[in-house]
């Protein structure tokens, strides 16, 4: 049996994400720019997904642009805004937790002569929100921050961004990568102020290579790819009806937050309290964190080991970001935790799917790793 416990690097598709690209795929195959029916079709199809997405944001379907991954609309967001706004000034507030999406964007432009503000996470994780006042200047182009972090679960006070923004008296674009949170918390781009906002399909049980990028009307921001002008010419590309199909099936079949919310706060607490009763084990996401991510320490046995050990067993987790390619954690590192503990991190993340069982079969397979691959 599969216990699957890795829902923050992928989620399975849900059936009705399944249903609707399955349709699409077996009667829809007209390409959305095409002039005649079938073009047509695939246009109004293409629409109302793009609707359904807004209605979950809270905002108008002409603010969403469909882009390929979550990589993708960071990477636009980012390049976009600063290529917009470069004449504005050269400053740019982030965090040194970011997706590498977001970092490599910040590490290019800062051999391109920004002056790139990476913010420091306290112990527990999080940015401390002074910190972000203190770092918005007037002469800030851009603050880009994630909601929720990918490997600690932590939740970052995004709320504080904008209004810094207003207290600086500049006139920095704030893009929020909500990627990890989007159907998990409550993230309204209008509310938060947010004027770009990255969010991705499967992550919510949707399908992967579609993701979408929230565009406050009337903020302007420059292509990264050019062709035939689709997606307003802000992302040249024949737009995949079929993927988008699947996006915005998932998100309409996204459960009621609340419901869902506390039954991962009970799996969390779950597993903390038995990871509490075994020697050698150390938590590393903070109590308050989003519930969804687990991040913890098996001391003296490599995040590597560990994995392979409870693939075996047939749990399977992760040791931080799924894009780092198993590299170590900088989000670990900059929380300044000891190199033990960084390198024998897990990180366990649950989807609606997630069960008690699956909590009990990962145990086991820590404590039968403890006993076997501790002596090794």
């Amino acid at each position: 049996m599969i216990h699957y416990l890795d829902n923050s690097a992928t989620t399975p598709l849900c059936d009705e994400a399944i249903s609707r690209m399955t349709e699409c795929m077996r009667g829809e195959f007209g390409n959305p720019s095409s002039l005649h029916l079938l073009g047509v079709k695939a246009e109004i199809r293409l629409q109302k997904c793009r609707e359904e997405i807004a209605n979950r944001l809270g905002c108008d379907k002409g603010e969403i642009y469909f882009t390929s991954c979550g990589s993708e609309s960071n990477n636009t967001a980012i390049f976009g805004a600063v290529k917009a706004k470069r004449r504005d000034g050269r400053r740019i507030v982030t965090t040194a937790i970011e997706h590498p999406s977001v970092m490599r964007c910040m590490d290019e432009l800062e051999k391109d002569g920004f002056e790139i503000i990476r913010l420091m996470p306290d112990e527990s994780g999080n940015i401390p929100a002074d910190e972000i006042r203190n770092a918005i200047t007037a002469d800030t182009i851009l603050v880009s921050m994630m909601a929720v972090n990918n490997e600690t679960g932590v939740l970052l006070p995004i709320d504080e961004i904008k209004r810094s923004v207003r207290l600086s008296g500049g006139s920095a674009l704030v893009h929020i990568d909500a990627v990890q949170g989007f159907g998990k918390i409550e993230i309204n781009p209008q509310k938060i102020g947010a004027d770009l906002l990255s969010v991705s399909a499967h992550k919510i049980h949707g399908p992967k290579g579609i993701a979408a990028l929230y565009v406050k009307k009337g903020v302007r921001i420059l292509p990264l790819i050019h062709g035939g002008g689709q997606e307003k010419g802000l992302r040249s590309g024949t737009e995949s009806t079929l993927l988008a199909e699947g996006f915005a099936a998932a998100v309409c079949a996204l459960p009621p937050m609340r419901v869902v919310s506390e039954k991962i706060g009970g799996l969390n607490q779950l597993l903390r309290d038995k990871l509490s009763q075994l020697s050698g084990i150390s938590v590393n996401s903070s109590e308050n964190a989003l519930p969804y991510i687990l991040n913890f320490s098996v001391k003296g046995i490599r995040s590597e080991t560990m994995l392979h050990h409870l693939a075996s067993k047939g749990v399977f987790v992760s040791s931080g970001s799924a894009c780092s390619k198993g590299g170590k954690s900088h989000v670990l590192a900059a929380m300044k935790l000891e190199d033990d503990i960084a390198d024998s991190a897990i990180r366990v993340s649950f989807s609606k799917h997630s069960t008690t069982q699956d909590i009990d079969a990962l145990v086991s397979g820590i404590k039968d790793g403890l006993a076997t691959l501790a002596k090794r």
